[in-house]
């Protein structure tokens, strides 16, 4: 059984970074794309970053382009996200999860495991 746990959340001042961490318990890590998807109040949840199973290809949500990136550690079976010029509207829960395909995968239900979330509140 594979299991996500997010970190790194926290409370950061508009224009700040975060970085955060998924650990991911299984063996199987290195074979799978990963993502990162985030849910605000009131919304669906909706897609952040993908990353293929080896690093070697990424994307991102037009709205965190150019300020977030995502990589792996398969060595380490760990996958973070790092985050620049936070904006309040970045303010959600983000979720970790892993794909059952190698490729990058932007929709949710390409995804068979999830973590539980960390929150992420950036104030104006």
């Amino acid at each position: 059984q594979v299991q996500l746990v997010e970190s790194g959340g926290g409370l950061v001042q508009g224009g700040g970074s975060l970085t955060l961490s998924c650990a991911h318990s299984g063996r199987t890590f290195s074979r799978y794309a990963m993502g990162w998807f985030r849910q605000a109040p009131g919304k669906e949840r909706e897609f952040v970053a993908t990353i293929n199973w080896s690093g070697g290809s990424t994307y991102y949500a037009d709205s965190v382009k150019g300020r977030f990136t995502i990589s792996r550690d398969n060595a380490k079976n760990m996958v973070y996200l790092q985050m620049n010029s936070l904006k309040p509207e970045d303010t959600a829960v983000y979720y970790c999860a892993q794909s059952r395909y190698t490729a990058t995968m932007t929709r949710g239900d390409r995804y068979d495991y999830w973590g539980q979330g960390t929150q992420v509140t950036v104030s104006s």
